[in-house]
């Protein structure tokens, strides 16, 4: 009786087990089917990194701009939040990091900023934008100030929007250390991610929000259950497992940026520790300004994207000064 009891409740497992992976794949075909890639893939040699890259109007007033993306995101977020308001004004580069939207993960350096900073600027060249006004969003901030670090000359000026850059206390949820485990956090970015994430989608990105309200097409249009797909759910977990320690290493280094800067944060950002990240970027780059936003939350680049562009104006003012 006990044999038969297991056989059974070892068949029922292997059946669930089997309709969660048959699920799984039939999100990530429907996923990439309703957010279909709308940019390039690019060839860097190693990898294919995925750019909507768009050319200055005859009447453009600002210099190359450059957007970063956040964690759990791709180039969709920034292009959403940007693209209207700037097209025609600027050369415009919206990138999906390695690993992210629709670019390959490439090299193990590519868990870290300073290995996404390197390819950015791959990307630039083979693009022939030579200087960039760049834009980092919550992890894209780390990126930024690394790319500002170590691509002085490529680098016009910074606008930080409620960056993710320096050291905080505690670590990172639990669902992101078990999935950059090797065997169990494949299977759990298979047989769990896919279903739950799907199931919890709408409420995590209104918290992403919170307190300001979520623009009601953003998960249409900007797709961010792409991160949902399980190798991109792995690699998003290893960029934020791997974010503490880089940037308890890197950041001393934001000393040597002496560039234009502007960091706007919201006062009340429940995703990061502004205190932390935006003051230690004021701290820390030379003649840095920093913006409150008195009451906002995590997403300054669509509840505050007039006030994000004047930022990148008088970027623009003070890069020119500065020759």
């Amino acid at each position: 009786m006990t044999g038969t009891l297991v056989l059974i409740l070892t068949c029922m497992l292997g059946a669930l087990a089997l309709g969660l992976l048959m699920f799984s794949c039939w999100f990530t075909h429907r996923v990439e089917r309703d957010v279909p890639n709308i940019g390039e893939r690019l060839d860097l040699g190693d990898l294919r990194l995925n750019v909507l890259h768009i050319p200055a109007g005859p009447k453009a007033d600002l210099p190359p701009i450059v957007f970063i993306h956040g964690a759990s995101g791709n180039l969709r977020d920034q292009a959403g939040a940007f693209r209207t308001d700037l097209e025609g004004r600027a050369e415009l580069l919206f990138i999906d990091r390695p690993g992210h939207g629709y670019s390959d993960r490439g090299g193990p350096e590519n868990a870290y900023p300073d290995g996404q900073a390197r390819c950015l600027a791959r990307a630039m060249e083979r693009l022939g934008m030579d200087r960039a006004l760049i834009v980092g969003h919550s992890f894209g901030g780390a990126i930024a100030a690394s790319f500002a670090v170590l691509f002085p000359e490529k680098t016009l000026g910074l606008l930080f929007l409620a960056p993710a850059t320096h050291p905080w206390p505690g670590g990172v949820d639990w669902h992101y250390r078990l999935a950059r485990r090797p065997f169990l956090g494949r299977l759990f970015a298979h047989l769990i991610v896919p279903l739950a994430g799907w199931l919890k989608l709408d409420a995590a990105t209104k918290a992403v929000f919170a307190p300001d309200d979520r623009p009601a097409d953003y998960v249409a249009t900007t797709g961010p259950a792409l991160v949902l797909r399980p190798k991109t759910f792995r690699w998003n977990a290893e960029d934020i497992s791997s974010l503490h320690e880089y940037v308890t290493a890197f950041s001393p280094r934001y000393r040597e940026i002496k560039i234009p800067t502007i960091i706007l944060s919201g006062t009340q950002d429940p995703i990061v520790l502004a205190e932390i990240h935006a003051r230690g970027l004021e701290r820390d780059i030379e003649h840095a300004e920093l913006i409150w936003l008195e009451g906002r939350g995590h997403k300054p680049d669509y509840i505050e994207g007039k006030r994000a562009i004047r930022a990148l104006e008088r970027l623009t003012l003070k890069s020119e000064k500065s020759k």
